[in-house]
């Protein structure tokens, strides 16, 4: 346990800071410079790429020896649907990428107030189809975001089945937003102990991508709301310093009795999105682990073409 290591990130974000609310232009210069400060892992490399009609970055391993990708993530940066991009979420998507030697599609998705609810949703799934209409087996497809992004990651995915879609092999989220309704008991349980968000905070942005519309609905309340039939395999990271804490243990409970596999991973005295801080604080870097073994487990690489030209594929774990 890094006691030290944990009580220097809190003090950092506690940093006092202009109190009232921030415009649009203030929310995304703040976020993109405490993010700059992240650690993005060497033995990557990216470029640009597209999926739908989206802007992306594609993250891959570097591999002296060419060989091929076992599997690609299909990843969420966070930042309340308002801020950040797949540039500030790089130090999340390099570590999974570089901890497991899977590719992946950083999305650029559209943020609000320009672009509310379900714009984020409706390029996530055109993200995914780009990504089975070019080929890729949704066996060898995970899912993975942090934060408002970790919402998507379970979303894209709900909404993915409701439109016919075959379904991707594993989820993962990083303290995922998973209750617009903000009604966890967390929300008042760790209001203290939280060192990013107040209410009144989410409250600001959340207005922000609801435009008006009604939180209850299952694709903004998942948590509480949605069916959760059939969703792949699911890892839940979060910590208990945080507010959003009871979005993750809600869903979990709701999945495991609608008879998704789901592991819900919660660790102590770490803020919101604590694998961020990989590289400062030993549990982000032990939480990747275990993320990446999770992914390892679930997906799938192509082996070779068995009897009759069937695709063959194997467990990468």
């Amino acid at each position: 346990m890094s006691r030290r290591q944990r009580a220097e990130i809190d003090a950092m974000i506690r940093r006092p800071h202009p109190v009232g609310p921030k415009s649009v232009a203030e929310l995304r210069a703040g976020f993109e410079a405490l993010m700059a400060g992240m650690i993005v892992p060497a033995g990557i490399s990216t470029r640009a790429a597209s999926l739908g009609d989206r802007r992306a970055v594609l993250v891959e391993p570097v591999e002296p020896d060419g060989a091929p990708h076992a599997g690609t993530i299909l990843y969420f940066h966070g930042g309340s649907y308002v801020v950040g991009s797949p540039e500030t979420a790089m130090s999340l998507t390099g570590n999974l990428v570089a901890r497991t030697g899977f590719r992946a599609f950083s999305l650029d998705y559209r943020l609000a107030p320009e672009h509310p609810f379900p714009a984020a949703v409706e390029d996530g799934v055109s993200a995914y189809r780009a990504l089975l209409d070019s080929g890729v087996d949704p066996a060898a497809i995970a899912f993975a975001g942090d934060s408002a992004g970790g919402g998507l990651t379970v979303t894209t995915c709900l909404a993915a089945r409701d439109a016919g879609l075959p379904l991707p092999a594993a989820l993962v989220a990083f303290s995922p937003g998973l209750d617009m309704t903000r009604t966890g008991a967390s929300m008042e349980t760790r209001a203290g102990a939280d060192p990013f968000f107040t209410r009144e905070g989410m409250e600001h942005t959340g207005a922000m991508y609801l435009a008006g519309q009604d939180p209850r609905q299952p694709l903004l309340s998942p948590a509480t709301l949605a069916d959760l039939t059939g969703l792949p395999p699911t890892l839940l990271q979060a910590g208990t310093n945080e507010m959003l804490l009871d979005d993750s243990t809600r869903l979990a409970t709701r999945a495991r009795e609608a008879g998704v596999d789901v592991v819900l991973d919660v660790t102590a005295d770490v803020p919101h999105v604590f694998q961020a801080f990989a590289g400062v604080l030993d549990e982000a870097d032990q939480a990747l682990d275990r993320a990446a073994f999770f992914l390892g487990q679930h997906l799938r690489r192509h082996v070779g073409t068995g009897r009759g030209g069937r695709t063959v594929f194997e467990p990468t774990g």
